[in-house]
């Protein structure tokens, strides 16, 4: 007993405390709000717009309004729902009571001390109107996505799902601060609730990561990325080359110089000319750069933001940096829109900034205090996987940049599989569209972006891996036969290991890698169509275009002699004849070649090639005896001439090629479908079907099986034999034996529960009895754990009661159960039907 006084007289010294300190807060605020008001403010700043935000403060109560007046505020944060929200919104734990009240005094100090300060972002109130301090506010969590381990991937997410929206003043911060879980619910916030959000994810995924308020520039603030360049159009950074300095201790005679004085003249004015021109441009791009400058803003300076800092060290980040919770972009610490730091914080601890700003963020120390922070009020962060699928609110965003539109949407959102398009301007406005590029998800065809060049007309779509035909990209005006198409494979998967296939009205040009033959270019020339006809009996094929030439380019085989190994053959169908050049014999300087002319005399049979001296030339370099011989010339051309047959095949088949590609492209295009994985059951219909019967199929047997196992009869028929059919006396003697057994086992179940109330209360009596003999020699300690035991033994005792008078009101109910299921068992209703 007296442990419980002193524990009363402890808490209410504390609460005393907290009065005495809520009294002297009071006084000092009073004196803080005079010091604010002789903070001075430049004569050329405006007035703070009265409705700027979308959330500000009833002048009545605390509670937070919205404000009609105010263009795109059309969320009311008023409205929302905090009755089922938890008691940890809605109330401050003793621990927390005294870090506010410490921060009320940290706070005097700080405004005594720094009287031209703004007063610190410390303890907004939540959405219940309670005051939280910030540190609190954070609460580190680990997601279940992959994509959400990564910090990039993180500050992806929160730019893209929440909505921002501006601060009520723009040189104040805010008076509220909404839990995470709120924000993520609404999809709303301002840079507090986007920087508290991220950080959390941050520290959860391992990153040594901090909120940091401060002042950054007019664009940061305002979202306003329209003179920024596109992050997709952004130019990879060229690597300067290192010179290689060359030692002058010793020098050879320079050549003379054979040059001609006019040439050196010419190239110097081509220079001069080129100079000129670039100086020109030059002066052109400065006048479009001072032109696209942001205009004069008169809160320089003084707008506030809050961003992320990610300090190096933990998760190997090797340097420090900032993140745009607005964006999702990083930024260096040394960038010059972020212009001042007046506090940082984490779940941990909270620092002020107490060096000069007037540099930007350019230089920072930390000293690093512990401090016991009381656990987050918030609850755990959950985000669903198909809130994380969606991503944008209401599946769709829209961002502007420099000449540039970026828009995003949701998979599955389009029934084309767009989820993001960006559209490039050539002005400043917008309206002259250049190029627009799209990226798809989830195709059966594989599509992944596609590239139109407006002013060109020329279409470029790249795919990915597991095409059809094996198709990478397809450039194109037209999708009509013959026209300009350039196409590209994964020669991976290719027999042929085609890797591009060029062509137009004339030509088409094939490249491969990786061949056995060596073989690496294909060119075919085509002649122009003549008329159409339609014969009985012919092919399909009679009106193709002719085939001209066909040339073919080798890679050197090293286990030929390069005399022998062909580097290029050009067979000229039209002229019948067929060129062959070697590759380079090692110290030569030209390569043999064979010419052969196939305007060949045949026998009287006309079934043999008669082969003459004067259907070959050759150039043979180094001499060779072999290839003076008609005989080897003649097997030569017999090879080269069914070679020759197989490729005009092969172009047929190119062409074929080249026309079921288009045509499946162009089906595709015109009816898309998307691929949906088996593993999302709320989309794959055919699959949840499946589930849903498999599932019925194995309750039903499941409920046989129990119900094959669970017979409450067995027992009392293996008395009886197992009897198809029971004689009247059986099955009195089954239903007398079955509720006499069931009477008492439910007399016994009373008889167990009655014996362990009664030993329990004996045992409630004995250690009452002990602690009246023993209460003046206990310490608080021992009369502390005899109470906790004395308080189980009395909530046991109560359980016992309950449960021995349940039973006792149960037992005549359950037992005339019985006997209904007796009288309606299928074994024993013939004979008890009318008992």
């Amino acid at each position: 007993m007296e442990a419980l006084e002193e524990k009363e007289e402890e808490e209410q010294r504390e609460e005393e405390e907290l009065k005495a300190l809520e009294i002297s807060a009071k006084l000092q605020d009073s004196e803080t709000k005079v010091s604010m008001e002789q903070v001075c403010v430049p004569s050329d700043v405006p007035e703070p717009l009265p409705c700027f935000d979308s959330r500000s403060s009833c002048p009545n109560c605390s509670r937070l309004i919205t404000c009609v007046s105010c263009p795109g505020s059309d969320f009311d944060w008023s409205s929302i729902d905090t009755s089922q929200l938890p008691s940890s919104y809605k109330t401050n734990s003793l621990k927390e009571k005294k870090l506010l009240h410490i921060a009320d005094h940290f706070l005097q100090q700080y405004t005594h001390l720094c009287p031209d300060r703004k007063p610190l972002f410390l303890h907004p109130v939540n959405e219940c109107g309670v005051e939280k301090f910030v540190s609190t506010t954070v609460r580190p969590t680990l997601l279940p996505y992959t994509e959400l381990y990564h910090w990039d991937g993180c500050a992806s997410f929160v730019s893209d799902y929440l909505t921002m929206e501006p601060l009520r003043s723009p040189i104040t911060p805010p008076s509220s601060l909404y839990s995470p879980t709120t924000i993520l619910k609404y999809q709303q916030g301002n840079c507090f609730d986007f920087s508290v959000l991220l950080c959390s994810m941050l520290i959860g995924a391992g990153y040594d990561a901090y909120c940091v308020h401060g002042y950054a520039t007019r664009e940061i603030c305002t979202l306003d990325e329209t003179l920024e360049l596109c992050p997709l159009l952004g130019k990879p950074q060229e690597v300067p080359k290192e010179e290689v300095k060359k030692s002058n201790k010793y020098r050879v005679k320079p050549p003379p110089d054979l040059q001609s004085k006019f040439e050196l003249q010419q190239e110097a004015k081509k220079k001069a000319e080129t100079e000129a021109a670039q100086k020109n441009e030059e002066r052109e791009e400065e006048k479009v750069t001072e032109v696209e400058k942001p205009k004069h803003d008169p809160l320089y300076g003084l707008r506030v933001h809050a961003w992320v800092l990610v300090l190096s060290g933990k998760r190997e980040v090797p340097e420090t940096f900032f993140i745009n919770p607005f964006t999702g972009n990083s930024h260096s610490t040394m960038d010059e829109h972020f212009l001042g730091i007046e506090s940082i914080w984490n779940h941990r601890n909270y620092w002020v900034n107490m060096q000069d700003c007037w540099n930007g963020c350019k230089e920072k120390e930390e000293e690093d205090v512990s401090f016991d922070m009381p656990p987050s009020w918030v609850a755990p962060i959950q985000i669903s996987p198909r809130e994380f699928e969606t991503r944008c609110s209401q599946g769709r965003k829209v961002i502007l940049y420099k000449k540039a539109k970026l828009e995003k949407w949701a998979p599955y959102l389009n029934g084309n599989g767009l989820v993001k398009r960006l559209t490039i301007y050539a002005d400043l406005d917008c309206t002259k569209v250049v190029e627009v590029r799209e990226w798809y998800k989830n195709r059966e065809d594989m599509l992944d972006m596609r590239e139109v060049n407006k002013q060109t007309q020329l279409t470029t779509e790249y795919f990915s891996p597991g095409h059809l035909l094996g198709l990478k990209a397809h450039t194109y005006t037209s999708l009509e036969p013959e026209t300009e198409h350039t196409m590209e494979f994964y020669n991976e998967a290719r027999v042929d290991g085609l890797q591009k296939r060029v062509e137009n009205s004339n030509e088409i040009t094939e490249y491969f890698v990786g061949r056995d033959d060596f073989l690496h270019i294909r060119h075919m020339e085509f002649g122009k169509r003549g008329k159409k006809i339609h014969l009985a009996g012919t092919r399909t094929d009679i009106n193709s275009r002719p085939i001209v030439q066909i040339k073919e380019c080798f890679h050197r085989n090293l286990e030929k002699p390069a005399d022998e190994d062909v580097a290029e053959r050009i067979f000229l169908i039209t002229e019948e004849m067929i060129h062959l050049t070697y590759h380079l014999k090692d110290k030569y300087i030209t390569a043999s070649k064979k010419n052969f002319f196939k305007a060949a005399e045949r026998d009287r049979k006309g079934s043999e090639i008669i082969m003459t001296p004067e259907m070959c030339i050759t150039y043979q370099v180094g001499s060779s005896e072999k290839d003076k011989k008609l005989l080897h010339l003649y097997k030569l051309l017999q090879e080269l001439t069914e070679e020759e047959k197989q490729l005009k095949q092969q172009v047929r088949q190119s062409e074929a090629e080249v026309l079921n590609i288009l045509k499946i492209c162009e089906k595709e295009e015109t009816a898309v479908k998307l691929s949906v994985s088996i593993y999302d059951t709320e989309r794959n219909e055919k699959r949840k079907q499946q589930y849903e019967a498999t599932k019925n199929t194995m309750e039903d047997e499941l409920l046989g099986q129990e119900e094959q196992d669970l017979d409450y009869l067995a027992p009392f028929l293996i008395q009886i034999g197992h009897r198809e059919k029971m004689t009247k006396r059986q099955a009195l003697r089954v239903r007398d034996d079955c509720l006499t057994d069931f009477k008492h086992r439910l007399i016994n179940k009373a008889n167990i529960i009655q014996a362990r109330f009664e030993k329990a209360v004996e045992e409630l009596q004995k250690k009452d009895q002990w602690f009246q003999e023993n209460q003046n020699r206990l310490s608080a300690e021992e009369e502390e754990d005899f109470l906790a035991r004395y308080s189980e033994t009395t909530f046991h005792i109560h359980i016992l009661a309950l449960r021995l008078n349940r039973e006792k009101q149960m037992a005549p109910q359950k037992y005339l159960a019985l006997e209904e299921k007796l009288r309606k068992d299928p074994r024993l209703a013939e004979h008890l039907g009318h008992a």
